[in-house]
């Protein structure tokens, strides 16, 4: 104790001008084992100059310091978001928010309501439905999805898309369908699947791939419209996304999945210092596009990086799209969908790392993480020169028994969304069962004991962007029915809070300059209104954000 009392008033004896900011009077739990709790914290410019005892703070405020007394509030490392898509995020806030509907007919509602108000030949476009939290199943129905003709009803001229929760299946009307040229002769696309009655006429439901046939139409309609307008939309959605992340703690945003053209929007708004948060981000191109570019574009910077490449082997298990070993226990003639070729992505491994990129899978399905996993180990064992590679598999969901000490072996992180097992809890038994659903769901515990990093996130917008929301579920797995979710793979109080930190700092390569407060570290902080390590769990929904503080300025204030 006598040391790390020297070491902190040493710190701040060496203090040639005051601090520019201080926050004092708190609970500050830094992540930092050598002195894990402080009371006060100097920042000068972007980086932390100091930490101590509150008696010490005094020492580092001038007469131009900027002084936040957090009165006992709780501060941490700047939340960071391990897994989401950030565009999306905006994007969400400018069309249908389906995720509160509990029927299909409130949904008919809400898009009736969009038409008119919309422009002739506009498409409607919403995103966040789930039919296994209506509280009926639409009449008629085809396994348990509606028929496009009853949003025909009220749209019969505006095409209409409405996008899954997940973001693996897609709704859509029969305008939407003839601007495809979908018809009943119309086969499955390669990795996805168009839904079709007893007689064989699509029912308005894409599954995974399938949903390219729409996006293909809505690129035309966007094609129609001016370089101006389709800009001024993406700032808009950069913007919804910078204000709502910083709104709920986030100084960090991992984004999983862009093309180059909104890599190039977000360089430019980093190079011109425009960005009032940090953002990393993988590409998520064709391999030829890769090939071509791969060198040009990795950037490694304090607000914006470019380090990871995106691919999707299977899809979600709430649209069946997910990629299992066995049937599903609620659709025996399926195993899933297999998105992406395996070979295509191996292919996409060697590129990534030929050129020191991380590649970055998703991976939901028992099948699809083992397969993930063996092109990871065959492409390690070809490049046994190539170390510390912190290859990813973005969600982990649902793995066999077998494949779970692989993750620790060799290396490959977890990225996983706390919030993900709560939200997906009231079906996991019906897809899978009880055997698998208990040897390989939301395994978070299992996979920490193979010496795995787990990361944490919320894939927004498939969830709401908050941490809080993610912790809550991460340390609880609470249902809104009380039951919890096989309580012995909850996380710990820390061991949520380090993997919303120092370990999605670990999973981007950036634990040396944030994830932990640290001297020489980046002044990235979160104040919250409530202690979220001791206060009743069920408390922990209630905390509000009171600060974020992104560089050592203050970039949200409740």
């Amino acid at each position: 104790m006598r040391a790390t009392l020297f070491f902190f008033l040493s710190a701040a004896a060496l203090f040639a001008q005051p601090a520019d900011l201080v926050l004092r009077n708190g609970k500050i739990v830094t992540m930092n084992a050598a002195a894990p709790t402080v009371q006060a914290i100097a920042v000068r410019g972007d980086k932390i100059t100091a930490l101590g005892p509150d008696s010490a703070a005094a020492r580092w405020i001038g007469p131009n310091t900027k002084v936040i007394d957090l009165h006992g509030q709780l501060a941490i490392p700047g939340f960071i978001e391990g897994h989401g898509h950030f565009t999306g995020v905006g994007e969400f806030r400018m069309g249908l928010d389906l995720r509160e509907a509990r029927t299909w007919d409130d949904i008919v509602a809400q898009v009736a309501r969009a038409v008119k108000q919309a422009k002739p030949g506009e498409w409607i476009v919403g995103r966040g439905w789930h039919q296994s939290k209506w509280t009926a199943a639409p009449n008629p129905n085809v396994e348990g999805f509606p028929l496009h003709a009853s949003l025909d009803k009220v749209s019969p001229n505006n095409p209409v898309v409405l996008t899954h929760a997940s973001g693996h299946a897609s709704f859509v009307n029969g305008k939407a369908l003839e601007l495809a040229g979908v018809t009943p002769q119309t086969p499955n696309p390669s990795g996805g699947e168009i839904l079709k009655d007893a007689k064989g006429n699509p029912t308005g439901l894409l599954r995974e791939r399938a949903s390219g046939v729409i996006s293909r139409a809505r690129a035309d309609y966007e094609a129609k419209r001016s370089a101006a307008d389709r800009r001024a939309e993406l700032d808009k959605a950069i913007k919804l996304a910078i204000d709502e992340s910083l709104a709920k703690g986030i100084t960090s945003f991992q984004d999983a999945g862009s093309p180059f053209s909104t890599i190039d929007v977000l360089k430019k708004m980093a190079d011109d210092h425009q960005l009032r948060m940090r953002i990393w981000m993988m590409a998520r191109v064709p391999n030829d596009q890769l090939a071509a570019n791969m060198d040009r574009y990795r950037t490694i910077g304090d607000y914006f990086t470019v380090r990871g490449v995106k691919r999707a082997i299977d899809g979600a298990l709430g649209s069946r799209g997910a990629w299992l070993l066995e049937p599903y226990t609620d659709k025996p003639e399926s195993s899933g969908l297999n998105t992406d070729d395996p070979a295509d992505i191996r292919k996409t491994a060697e590129l990534a790392i030929q050129h020191n990129y991380q590649l970055c899978v998703h991976a939901i399905g028992d099948r699809a993480n083992r397969e993930t996993l063996n092109i990871f180990e065959e492409t390690f064992k070809a490049h046994p020169e190539k170390k510390d590679l912190r290859w990813r598999v973005e969600h982990a969901q649902h793995i066999s028994a077998q494949d779970i000490p692989r993750f620790g072996q060799l290396g490959v992180i977890p990225m996983m969304q706390g919030v993900h097992c709560t939200s997906d809890a009231p079906y996991v038994l019906l897809r899978l069962g009880p055997k698998r659903a208990e040897e390989g769901a939301y395994v978070w515990q299992k996979l920490m004991k193979t010496g795995a990093i787990v990361g944490n996130g919320t894939d927004a917008p498939v969830e709401d962007v908050s941490p809080l929301a993610s912790y809550y579920a991460s340390v609880s797995r609470k249902l809104k029915d009380g039951t919890v979710f096989y309580p012995d793979q909850r996380m710990s109080r820390m061991e949520a809070l380090k993997s919303y930190t120092l370990n999605n700092a670990f999973a981007a390569f950036e634990e040396k300059t944030k994830g932990s407060l640290e001297t020489g570290k980046l002044a990235d902080i979160t104040v919250l209104s409530k202690d979220i390590l001791t206060i009743p769990e069920d408390e922990i929904l209630a905390t509000d954000i009171v600060y974020t503080i992104v560089g050592g300025k203050v970039a949200f204030a409740r």
